[in-house]
């Protein structure tokens, strides 16, 4: 049975990349510190967190209005130019989080319908993808392809047509409460991880139906958010 053939008896999953599939997370906050001190805009790391997972433009602009900044279109396209530069010294030290390959591995071999939407570009996205083992039959939709990332709906409206479900039959799994807003604009249900670093209490509250640790968890959980593999 095909994925697409299979929607109407599994929702999809749509997941978010960065802290939901790879830890990855401070290696790209270590990238916009560094990224934002050559921009002359220092700031601590904690504050960097906070606003991972959102676009890069606009994590750029609040950022700066952290400091009291005000930046040009220009300068944030420089920073973020400045971010993909660093993040190149991390991108080894990325590895997949626990259960994340056997999770992917259970989904393709039971007919499940599934896509990553990050808001990261292809060339940060590309080799953290390499790392987590993903093939060309996942379909994958990066900043690149959509006119806006999160917490705006579009990459998981694009991921969900990738795989042939229609949005509101889908589950977007993130870990920050920016994935979590992105799927509530996009009427999909929202899953939670906290491998990413936020606490249950603040993905709840941005509207996550269930939270768990990491993928191994929710791999764990499978039937608590309704997903059947074929013949199950």
């Amino acid at each position: 049975m095909t994925q697409a053939s299979n929607r109407f008896s599994t929702p999809a999953l749509l997941f978010d990349l960065d802290g939901t599939l790879v830890d990855s997370v401070y290696q790209h906050v270590l990238a916009w510190r560094d990224a934002l001190e050559r921009a002359g805009l220092p700031l601590a790391v904690w504050l960097i967190h906070r606003r991972i997972g959102m676009s890069g433009g606009l994590m750029v602009n609040a950022l700066a209005r952290e400091i009291g900044h005000t930046l040009t279109a220009e300068d944030g396209v420089r920073v973020q130019q400045f971010h993909a530069e660093a993040f190149r010294q991390y991108a080894s030290q990325v590895r997949p989080l626990p259960g994340a390959r056997e999770l992917l591995a259970y989904l393709a071999k039971t007919g499940v319908p599934h896509a990553i939407a990050t808001s990261g570009r292809i060339e940060s996205a590309g080799p953290t993808l390499k790392a987590l083992g993903v093939g060309p039959d996942v379909p994958v939709v990066t900043r690149d392809q959509v006119g806006h990332a999160k917490p705006d709906p579009d990459l998981f409206l694009a991921a969900a047509d990738r795989v042939g479900v229609p949005i509101e039959h889908s589950v977007v799994v993130g870990d920050s409460i920016w994935d979590l807003l992105a799927a509530r604009r996009a009427r999909a249900l929202g899953v939670g991880l906290m491998s990413g670093g936020y606490g249950q209490e603040e993905l709840e509250r941005a509207g996550a139906y269930r939270v768990y640790q990491d993928p191994a968890d929710l791999l764990a959980h499978l039937d608590d958010v309704g997903v059947r593999g074929t013949g199950t």
